[in-house]
């Protein structure tokens, strides 16, 4: 009788079980590529808009093989409060990918902020939902705050992703004012998740609730949040005047832009000194983790919306911030993805080998 091994008898386990947040290396990848654009870098910045196109690809055809392959645990990570945000990264990584080919291809744009929009209001309604509403059976009645992290804020970026493309969109003709009310209602929605879930955050991060706090890479797209808030309001701000709901709004959204910025700014140095205690006072090592990618976007996001910000609001020094932390971004791109590479030769080798 032949051997036949586990793997050959179940090809679906062949499949790799791909992460929720895996497409946080798409958002990483497209953000970055938008800054080296603003630096004045059109070939490097092209080409990682295609890297991040070309990945955004895979990782689709990685999520419908997850969601086939490996259901149960798919349906387990939806329903995990510290996983079931990350399948949010699929939209936002969408239409950062979607808005960067708007300069030179606005159907892309088009197309993929229509894709996005249903898996948004799956996504956002029914993660929370399906946490709402659990029933499982021996679970405590009694009520308690959920173990709150920073990947609830990709609730917050797919949001502004959505108000993102829209302001993009919105350069003229019959649909810019529908866009733009469309941009700036989706940002308010934005602007209200992001209110709610920082009360939520900083009320565990100063408890010490389940020990999870800032000390984890995830914690980064608290200021990432920040950072695409910030970024979808200058957007807005670059619409046209005359349209009724930014000469309604506008003040509004350039005010608090400009808070969310700065409060964006004082964050920084707090994820900085969370890293230094986990790595060099707990000696933690530092491995490659797809999560890292969640410290590369905050980074881009960080750098492209503080300069666009400064440059549309004739604010100079905060548009020189955003030029210097886009190279910060940069290396950190260059870093995780040499560590991502790394990785995946690591994990070819033994295979390599077994053929």
């Amino acid at each position: 009788m032949s051997h036949v091994t586990p793997a050959t008898a179940n090809p679906k386990s062949r499949w790799p079980n791909q992460p929720p947040a895996s497409f946080a290396f798409v958002m990483a990848t497209g953000i970055v590529s938008s800054a080296l654009l603003d630096a004045g870098w059109a070939r490097a910045s092209s080409t990682l808009l295609w890297i991040a196109a070309a990945g955004l690809a895979v990782l689709l055809v990685g999520l419908v093989g997850r969601l086939l392959t490996h259901t149960n645990d798919a349906v387990a990570d939806f329903r995990n409060p510290h996983k079931g945000f990350g399948y949010l990264t699929v939209v936002a990584a969408i239409n950062v990918v979607g808005i960067g080919f708007h300069p030179v291809a606005p159907a892309v744009t088009w197309i993929m902020g229509a894709m996005s929009i249903p898996l948004w209001l799956f996504l956002a309604y029914g993660v929370p939902l399906s946490m709402m509403l659990r029933t499982e059976i021996g679970e405590s009645s009694q009520p308690r705050l959920l173990p709150v992290d920073g990947t609830w804020f990709l609730w917050v970026v797919s949001t502004q992703s959505l108000s993102m493309a829209a302001a993009s969109l919105a350069t003229g003709g019959s649909s810019v004012r529908l866009l733009s009310d469309a941009a700036v209602a989706l940002w308010g929605v934005g602007i209200m998740l992001y209110f709610t879930l920082t009360t939520l955050v900083m009320l565990r991060l100063l408890t010490g609730g389940e020990n999870l706090g800032g000390i984890v890479p995830t914690n980064w797209i608290f200021m990432g949040a920040t950072a695409i808030t910030v970024l979808a309001g200058s957007m807005i701000l670059h619409l046209p005047s005359a349209v009724p709901v930014i000469a309604m709004a506008g003040a509004t959204v350039g005010g608090i832009s400009y808070l969310l910025w700065a409060f964006g700014l004082w964050w920084v140095p707090l994820l900085v000194a969370f890293g230094f205690w986990r790595h060099v006072v707990r000696r933690e090592p530092l491995r490659y983790t797809t999560a890292l990618w969640s410290i590369v976007f905050p980074l881009g996001m960080f750098a492209v919306a503080t300069y666009r910000f400064g440059k549309e609001n004739h604010m100079p020094i905060v548009a020189w911030v955003g030029d210097v932390t886009t190279w910060v971004a940069v290396a950190a791109w260059l870093v995780v993805a040499t560590g991502m590479l790394w990785t995946f030769v690591r994990w070819l080798k033994p295979r390599a080998a077994q053929t």
